[in-house]
């Protein structure tokens, strides 16, 4: 461990371990940050069952701890799970409770999810987990409100985060409530990622596909993206395809996976992404620039879409200098 005297993190070791889950929050907590001062986290992972363990991507482990540490962690960190269908030994689920039960905080990343659930630490709350997972983890376990769109969630001292990436927007978090955002921020640019998401903001966003290259309304696409702030509706498409309006919504379907007024909604709020991060344009200019009227719609449409309102994705990931 560390040579420094703050919480002890503990990441759980096992056989099938899930690798990049298991970096991360290696790389968050127990990465060597003399800038952070002596009372930064220690950090230790912890074998679950006895070996030989390996870790997907064809290399095996020798950890350095046995199961018995959890008994001594402040925080415990599931970095992913074997799978929805595996099974959760007792032995693990009575010392995450025992470790709960005297004031520890648990997390968990992606499919972790079903350890801290069969544990019986998220009766009553909400958790959230990969948007692939959400329905078996919704059918196993009854008691657990789930929340398939969040990237985390908190319910008391017991945290889970969606899939892989949103495992780190949950670690800088925990950083941030323990240290303060000057040391998540610290921690967030030494990965070169934005400081902080809010749990709340959407796990995925589903830009439209993009059309096949044979396709008879693929020139229109280039038109409709090239002059979003013009009218658009559903007769003058068809009309520019020379195809009535039953034959051009399948066409058009068929193109892109989307209906096209729910294309063009998704192609207008990526425009509009792009301008709130680029200049110093309002956001009433902005919505009119993309065919969105006024704020009201392209905030309406923005939350949908991304998760968030238009000036907080402007505030995160906007330019230097940016209104």
């Amino acid at each position: 461990m560390p040579n420094t005297t703050g919480p002890l993190a503990v990441a759980l070791l096992y056989d099938g371990l899930c690798t990049f889950e298991f970096g991360i929050v290696a790389e968050v907590f127990g990465l060597s940050r003399p800038e952070m001062g002596e009372a930064w986290y220690r950090f230790a992972s912890c074998a679950i069952e006895e070996g030989p363990l390996r870790a997907h991507g064809g290399f095996s482990l020798s950890p350095d701890h046995g199961i018995e540490l959890l008994d001594r962690a402040d925080l415990i960190v599931v970095p992913g799970w074997k799978g929805a269908d595996a099974a959760v030994p007792d032995d693990l689920c009575r010392r995450l409770r025992a470790a709960h039960g005297r004031g520890a905080r648990l997390a968990s990343i992606c499919s972790g999810a079903f350890v801290l659930a069969a544990a019986g630490l998220l009766d009553g709350g909400t958790a959230t987990t990969h948007w692939r997972y959400a329905e078996a983890l919704r059918a196993r376990y009854p008691a657990v409100a789930v929340d398939h769109a969040s990237l985390y969630r908190a319910h008391g001292r017991v945290f889970t985060s969606a899939g892989s990436a949103a495992g780190l927007d949950l670690l800088i978090e925990i950083v941030r409530q323990d240290y303060g955002p000057e040391a998540a921020n610290t921690v967030a640019r030494r990965l070169v990622m934005p400081a902080h998401r809010t749990g709340g903001q959407a796990q995925f966003l589903e830009r439209p596909v993009p059309a096949r290259r044979n396709s008879e309304v693929a020139p229109l696409l280039d038109r409709m993206r090239a002059d979003l702030a013009a009218p658009w509706p559903l007769a003058r498409m068809a009309g520019e395809c020379r195809m009535s309006l039953r034959t051009f919504v399948r066409r058009f379907t068929e193109a892109t996976g989307s209906p096209p007024a729910e294309w063009l909604a998704a192609e207008r709020v990526e425009e509009a992404k792009r301008l709130l991060t680029a200049g110093r344009r309002s956001i009433d200019e902005i919505a009119a620039a993309v065919g969105l009227g006024g704020a009201d719609t392209l905030r309406l449409q923005f939350r949908k879409r991304v998760g968030i309102s238009p000036g907080e994705y402007r505030t995160r990931f906007g330019r230097v200098g940016a209104a």
